[in-house]
């Protein structure tokens, strides 16, 4: 084994060179093992998918292992791979949907939303990371990056925050034995996952996005047969919608920030958008925290095959919930732009 000085005297990062400092540290009896998780995003027609991946590179005790995109634009496979690696993570894996295709956001809704994962791709991926610009062959198929981890990680170690569409995890179901693993899906995530935290659906009914815009088939596949030994946490339309973020850090944030750039293309300078998908990463990273509380005590979410959804009561399913805001919403969006601003500022100089 190499030495702390042998380390210090290579030409290294000075984030890298503290984290090699750090594991010549003994560790102390009460260190907490860092949670293992893997992030599955859609990272493409909302920003707040940037607002996550922010978090789940900068909030404390996170090992990320693996980011998945469950669209398949090229841009999106090469801004996440950007936005990590400007955080210090350029080895996380990223895997993409296939097939892919250059295919860029356009907002024919309101009209009003800005693009802006090909810009953060183009400004921000040049520098490295696991997937360059414009080397976006260089993306895990997504199914094959989820088998590829989960078979290396120790069991019941896993976390999968999923914060999109649902085709990747319904994939990795369906999957078979391979050079990986000799476990089918369903084995390999029992074995491996701790917990999957969705953000999707609404409580305890209704019709949300994630569930029905891409493949609801796949939605009601990945949640009416996910093994029921596998705990599972749902975070509503509901809760996102009223939790506005993003504005002070366009504002505050530092200049050369991803994230920053990426809240200004989409909604404008000093303008706040719904926060689903970074309240459900957090929740995945940090757990019930001082934010969230359960609001059911038993039962199960069942998807509809429109992708329309509804709580079940049974009290025999004690290990799925949805989530419920233990304080108030103007709270956790305080405190929740804080985490962007304390994050984005981490790096400042550090590179």
């Amino acid at each position: 084994m190499k030495s702390l000085a042998n380390f210090l005297n290579t030409n290294l990062a000075p984030r890298q060179l503290l984290q090699y400092a750090l594991a010549f540290l003994p560790l102390s009896t009460t260190t907490v093992a860092a949670k293992k998780l893997i992030v599955d995003t859609d990272i493409y027609s909302d920003v707040d998918d940037a607002g996550a991946l922010l978090l789940a590179s900068t909030l404390p005790n996170i090992d990320l292992l693996a980011v998945n995109v469950n669209v398949n634009s090229t841009y999106s496979a090469l801004a996440a791979s950007a936005i990590l690696n400007h955080y210090g993570h350029s080895s996380v894996p990223i895997g993409l949907r296939r097939p892919y295709a250059n295919v860029s956001f356009f907002d024919t809704w309101s009209y009003s939303l800005g693009e802006y994962a090909s810009k953060v791709a183009y400004r921000w991926g040049q520098s490295g990371g696991s997937v360059p610009w414009f080397e976006v062959e260089t993306a895990w198929d997504a199914v094959e990056l989820y088998r590829t981890t989960l078979s290396a990680a120790e069991d019941g170690s896993i976390t999968i925050a999923s914060i999109g569409f649902l085709e990747n995890l319904s994939g990795l179901l369906n999957s078979t034995a391979d050079q990986c693993s000799g476990l089918n899906g369903y084995e390999l995530v029992t074995k491996k996952v701790k917990e999957l935290v969705v953000m999707g659906g609404e409580y305890p009914s209704g019709s949300e996005f994630n569930f029905f815009g891409d493949k609801p088939s796949s939605t009601a596949h990945v949640v009416n047969t996910w093994p029921r030994s596998v705990p599972i946490t749902f975070l509503g339309f509901e809760i996102g919608e009223i939790v506005s973020t993003g504005a002070k850090l366009s504002v505050e944030g530092p200049e050369d920030d991803p994230v920053k750039a990426a809240y200004q293309w989409y909604v404008g300078y000093n303008t706040t958008r719904f926060s689903w998908d970074p309240l459900t990463t957090h929740y995945a990273c940090q757990g019930l925290g001082n934010w969230f509380e359960y609001g059911n005590e038993g039962g199960y979410n069942y998807v509809f095959p429109n992708g329309s959804n509804t709580w079940v009561q049974d009290g025999n399913v004690t290990n799925q919930h949805y989530l419920r805001l233990k304080v108030g919403n103007e709270t956790v969006a305080r405190e929740l732009d804080e985490l962007f601003l304390q994050g984005a500022r981490e790096w400042v100089g550090m590179r």
